[in-house]
Formats: C-alpha cells, structure tokens, sequence
C-alpha cells in the first residue's frame, strides 16, 4: 500500500479544529489529500462511498453530534471492509472511560488535543511519522 497517496479522513465537527489541523498538515508538508466528515454518520457514508479508494487513516473526535466517535468505531470495526483502517483518536476528552472505551475498540492510538498551535502541529507529525513508517497489509 502506497500511504504516500492515501487519504486521511478526519472525523470532526469542530470548525476551528478542523482548520487546524488543516493548517498543521500544510505546515508539516503533508501531500495526502484530507477528506473532513463531521460526525460519524457523514464518515460511515463516507466510507462506503470510497469502497474502492479507503482512506489510508482516520483521525477521529470522540465527542460529536448524531454519532459520536466511539459509537463510529463500535460500527466500523465490526465491518471486515474498513476493520483494518487505522484509527487516531484525535479528541479533547481526557475521561478515563474514553480511552478505555478507544482502546477495547481497537484504535491504534489516543491523542488529546494541544490548545496551542505548535504542540498540536507536534501532535500531528507524530501521529503522520507513525502513519508513513507502519507497514499495513495489502
């Protein structure tokens, strides 16, 4: 698998992290294109509208409206299709029961989100070395 051209799919419904992320990754020089869902619905649709081009990682809030992220996880790692996506939590719950939750629903990290600029541009880099040095199955 290519990860140099994979997308990432952000699940998100905040605007303003969704720039800043947005703003981390251009700093960072990422090339990957990033599709943006804003709750776990839109990227569940997401999903099965790129059955033949899924995304190559997915940063995912935990708390959102309609579905929220680990309700997100309990549908997608269920489905052999997407099972093997990795999944970041990317998320400003630092609740024990959140992690717990993430982690029994096989994500492949948890990150609390930085308020400033730089740390979070840190957060992302280490989350995308992670990510481009993985070897994933075919």
């Amino acid at each position: 698998m290519d990860i140099s051209t994979k997308t990432i799919l952000l699940v998100e419904d905040d605007e303003i992290d969704i720039m800043t992320v947005k703003r981390a990754v251009k700093k960072l020089n990422v090339t990957n294109p990033l599709a943006v869902a804003n709750n776990g619905e839109e990227a569940i649709q997401y999903l099965e509208d790129h059955i033949d081009d899924l995304p190559g990682i997915i940063l995912l809030d935990i708390n959102m409206p309609r579905m929220n992220g680990l309700e997100f996880l309990g549908v997608i790692k269920k489905d052999e299709r997407f099972i093997r996506i990795p999944v970041i939590v990317l998320t400003t719950s630092k609740e024990h029961q959140d992690r717990y939750e993430s982690f029994n629903l096989n994500v492949a990290g948890y990150m609390v989100k930085p308020v400033d600029f730089a740390d979070f541009t840190k957060v992302i880099g280490i989350i995308h070395k992670y990510w481009s040095t993985s070897l994933y199955p075919d």
